[in-house]
C-alpha cells in the first residue's frame, strides 16, 4: 500500500505544477506577444501544454490514493495524446514563425521579461523536480519519477529562454531570438513524440528516464 503522506505530497506537487504553468503561460504569452519575442511566446504556449499533461498526472495521483496502478487509464492516455499533438503543433508553429521572422527581419522590442520569467522558472522547476524525484522514489512510482524528468526538461527550456534573452538584450541580433525558438521547438517535438509513444505503449516510465533512479 502506498504511503498516504507521500501521496499527499504528490497530489500537492501536481496541483502546484498546474497552477504555476497557468500563471507562467499567461505572463509569457502576454509579454511574448507585446515584445514580439518568439522564444518567449513559444515558452508560454509550452507552459499551457504542460497544464494538459499536469491534469493527467493529477488524475493518476488521485487513482494512486485509491489503489496500486500499473498503467494509464483511458483519461490519462487521452491527456497524453492531446499533449503529444499539441507539442507537435507548437514545434511546427515555432519553425514557421522562425522562418517568417528571418524573412521579415523583425526584432523583439526587448527580452527583459524573458530574463525575469526564465530566472523565476529555473528556481521553481529545480525545486519541483527535486521534490517530485524524492516523492517518486519514496512511493517507488515510475510515473512520478518520469514526471520529475519532464520537469527537468522544463528546466532546460528555461535555460534556453534565459540564454537567448540575455544574449539578445546584449547584442540585439534577431537570429538569437530565432535560435532560441528553434531550441524550444526541438524540445517540444521530442516531448510530443514521447507523449504519443507513452500513450501507445501504455507505459508509466519514459525512455528519457533510464537513469531516473
Amino acid at each position: 500500500m502506498n504511503n498516504p503522506k507521500w501521496l499527499n505530497v504528490a497530489l500537492w506537487l501536481s496541483i502546484i505544477t498546474i497552477i504555476y504553468n497557468i500563471i507562467e503561460g499567461l505572463v509569457s504569452v502576454y509579454f511574448g506577444s507585446t515584445d514580439d519575442t518568439l522564444v518567449l511566446l513559444g515558452f508560454g504556449i509550452d507552459s499551457f501544454v504542460e497544464v494538459i499533461s499536469g491534469i493527467g498526472i493529477l488524475h493518476m495521483v488521485l487513482r494512486m490514493q485509491r489503489s496500486e496502478i500499473k498503467d494509464f487509464d483511458k483519461f490519462e492516455r487521452l491527456a497524453l495524446r492531446i499533449t503529444g499533438v499539441a507539442f507537435m503543433l507548437l514545434a511546427a508553429g515555432l519553425v514557421l514563425g522562425s522562418v517568417l521572422k528571418i524573412i521579415q527581419q523583425s526584432k523583439p522590442e526587448t527580452t527583459l521579461a524573458g530574463i525575469i520569467i526564465a530566472a523565476v522558472s529555473i528556481i521553481s522547476m529545480y525545486f519541483l523536480m527535486y521534490y517530485k524525484l524524492k516523492t517518486g522514489r519514496a512511493l517507488n512510482s515510475e510515473a512520478i519519477i518520469a514526471d520529475a524528468h519532464c520537469t527537468r526538461t522544463c528546466l532546460y527550456l528555461s535555460f534556453i529562454l534565459l540564454g537567448s534573452s540575455v544574449l539578445y538584450e546584449l547584442f540585439k541580433i534577431n537570429y538569437i531570438d530565432v535560435a532560441g525558438s528553434m531550441g524550444i521547438a526541438w524540445y517540444a517535438f521530442s516531448e510530443g513524440r514521447e507523449s504519443l509513444e507513452k500513450a501507445r505503449k501504455n507505459q508509466l516510465a519514459c525512455h528519457c528516464c533510464e537513469n531516473c533512479h
